[in-house]
């Protein structure tokens, strides 16, 4: 089993990445290298930011390093929270404050203005230094309260396009073939079995 450090401290992050990518790879959070790896996320896009995460754990080691940048795009807010979805509600806000920020300023809108989309961009380091991007997206639109108990985020109000459930009332296997994150883990799965 080949091992591929990843550059999260969000252990749902971790698991998700796991349950996709299967038994063939362990998915090692970077807590395993060093505690006190960490990194500032100033770039402007999800590609910038994954990039940044990727190249503080490759200080660490010359193993195969993954780093992962996703948020929630909403169409009428051009594209915000964006890359500022983890921190929507404020610095070190959580998952739930970043969700009630965003029906907040959603309230009113119908369901029709509320288009948006999960976007993922992953940066793999191979071990040689070379650095490959893989993106995927989901579209969807913004329920306007919570439903269901799984997943995490901004999962309870995100209602993927053709379903009537959220991301949280789909099993984690259906939301793991439909996500964002899924799409993307899916071009890297394609370079991992052609290495």
């Amino acid at each position: 089993m080949s091992t591929i450090y990843l550059a999260s401290k969000n252990q749902h992050k971790a698991d998700e990445i796991q349950a996709i990518l299967g038994a063939s790879w362990q998915v090692a959070p970077c807590t395993r290298l060093s505690s006190s790896i960490d990194w500032v996320e100033s770039g402007t896009t999800f590609r910038a930011n994954a990039r940044i995460k990727a190249m503080a754990l490759r200080d660490y080691t010359a193993e195969l390093v993954l780093a992962d940048d996703s948020g929630l795009e909403v169409e009428v807010l051009n594209g915000a929270p964006g890359v500022y979805s983890a921190r929507y509600a404020g610095e070190r806000s959580s998952d739930q404050a970043n969700l009630e920020k965003l029906l907040k300023v959603l309230r009113g809108l119908p369901l029709e203005q509320r288009a948006a989309r999960f976007v993922c961009v992953l940066c793999l380091i191979d071990r040689d230094g070379t650095e490959l991007y893989f993106e995927g997206s989901c579209s969807g639109r913004i329920l306007e309260a919570p439903r269901g108990q799984g997943g995490f985020g901004y999962d309870p109000i995100f209602q993927p396009e053709g379903y009537e459930a959220s991301f949280a009332e789909l099993s984690a296997a259906e939301k793991n073939r439909l996500s964002h994150r899924s799409q993307a883990l899916r071009g890297l799965m394609d370079y991992l079995a052609k290495r």
